[in-house]
């Protein structure tokens, strides 16, 4: 336990729940951490202040919620400098551009890149018949080290020959488009919604089953209208929120689609 932590303790004979009284300590000894420091585990933190592990697990469950921990299996919990705030949704921004800018230190791992026939979902997305062979690319995004977004992309196999030789470039897939195959991105759309993680998902992201993930699915189109991309990306819920401004031109041209098309 930290010196910080071991001059606090819990007040039980005040009407404050137990749980919140600790979160808060547990906010303040936070502020004075750095990003990726371990806290102490539940265990020490149920010794120290006398509490029940649901106890602390509620209130370490709640900083994780906000931000300002996250959880890593088998390693423990840390701080992080709260959730990555993305303005992607507006832009063709780079990935590893926008981190960076944000002062974090982004990677991206290339799990697998294959040739396979397109199912329904992605033949429609992609404008092209059923089985129709398509690429089928699924990279990990790392921040500071903890996975942050799962991701695989779908790219039409007649627009871009021989995309396994480039297999080191598809880090950054959008820059590899435009400078290897000479394509101009010029449009794309996304629909974004919450989802619980499969045990496969969660398995990649470093998170429990079920944990909240943000789904995005990303269409982008060439200056011909041909849709050269499908990306579907599971991001972290407790790393990651995203940032939409509107002005009063794009008011009433907004379109709500409550349908479920994740399958």
């Amino acid at each position: 336990m930290t010196d910080d932590l071991n001059a606090r303790r819990l007040n039980k004979n005040i009407p404050v729940p137990l749980y919140y009284q600790l979160k808060e300590h547990l906010r303040s000894y936070i502020g004075r951490c750095s990003d990726g420091d371990l806290i102490p585990t539940e265990l020490e933190l149920c010794k120290h202040f006398d509490v029940s592990r649901p106890t602390v697990r509620q209130a370490v469950t709640e900083l994780v919620s906000e931000g300002l921990l996250y959880r890593s299996k088998g390693k423990g919990t840390f701080v992080t400098k709260g959730k990555v705030q993305r303005d992607f949704l507006l832009t063709f921004e780079r990935f590893d551009h926008e981190m960076q800018a944000a002062g974090r230190v982004p990677t991206t791992h290339i799990r697998s890149i294959a040739t396979v026939k397109a199912r329904e979902k992605v033949a429609l997305a992609l404008g092209v018949e059923p089985d129709t062979p398509v690429y089928e690319v699924q990279r990990v995004r790392f921040l500071d080290d903890t996975p942050l977004v799962a991701v695989t992309n779908y790219l039409p196999v007649d627009l871009l020959p021989d995309l396994e030789q480039h297999e080191e470039r598809l880090v950054a897939l959008h820059d590899m488009l435009e400078r290897t195959y000479g394509y101009r991105l010029h449009r794309a759309k996304r629909r974004i919604e919450a989802v619980a993680a499969s045990e496969s998902r969660a398995w990649v992201l470093d998170v429990q089953p079920g944990s909240p993930l943000q789904y995005i699915e990303t269409q982008v189109y060439l200056e011909d209208d041909r849709c050269i991309e499908f990306a579907r990306a599971w991001y972290r819920g407790d790393m990651s929120s995203f940032f939409i401004e509107l002005d009063r031109n794009h008011l009433g041209k907004e379109k709500i689609d409550s349908n479920d098309k994740s399958s």
